[in-house]
């Protein structure tokens, strides 16, 4: 029986989402040169500001994160069934394309699910191979035209037996090893 889960029932999922996972670590990986500082410096984003987009994400991390888990543990029973992380590359997308906040799904084997679900630039790549060493997180602070952004990577274990049915090359990742990252850009407020 294939699930077709519509943006009704992603967002009735998240709704009622007990929030019990732990809290990020905050053992941010930050580069010296990471804080890309703007042409006048007044315009930078305060140590405040930054906290609270970092709190954001963490916020916005633990949802997603429950609600992937909440979707594969009711809703996937088969190969045949709407896979979860199919579920957020489509919620993400349309929280992408719906507002300021950019989130994707990437993978960090080496052997996507999807072409497109890779590390596309530094920032990723980088992040990928953070995680892949035990961080917690990777983030960066940029600046462009349109004002600041944090930008983190937060790893994407396998959490569960049933991604192993979509994802049979997950069984050889060892325990708590990110097969994925979520990529967030934020704006700083």
């Amino acid at each position: 029986m294939n699930v077709c889960l519509t943006k009704f029932s992603l967002l009735a999922g998240v709704l009622g989402l007990v929030l019990s996972s732990p809290v990020l670590e905050s053992q941010a990986v930050v580069a010296d040169d990471a804080v890309a500082q703007p042409e006048n410096a007044g315009d930078a984003p305060s140590e405040a500001a930054i906290e609270r987009t970092r709190q954001k994400v963490k916020m916005l991390d633990n949802i997603f994160k429950q609600t992937i888990v909440l979707i594969t543990d009711k809703y996937v029973h088969g190969d045949d069934d709407f896979a979860a992380g199919s579920a957020a590359v489509l919620l993400f997308k349309n929280i992408s394309e719906s507002g300021k906040d950019q989130v994707r799904l990437i993978d960090a084997t080496g052997d996507p699910y999807e072409a497109e679900n890779v590390a596309r630039d530094a920032f990723e790549k980088k992040g990928v191979t953070a995680l892949k060493s035990g961080k917690a997180n990777h983030e960066l602070v940029v600046q462009n035209e349109k004002g600041a952004y944090l930008r983190v990577l937060t790893p994407v274990p396998v959490v569960m037996e049933k991604c192993i049915m979509c994802h049979a090359h997950y069984a050889d990742v060892p325990k708590g090893d990110p097969i994925g990252a979520i990529s967030y850009t934020v704006p700083i407020q």
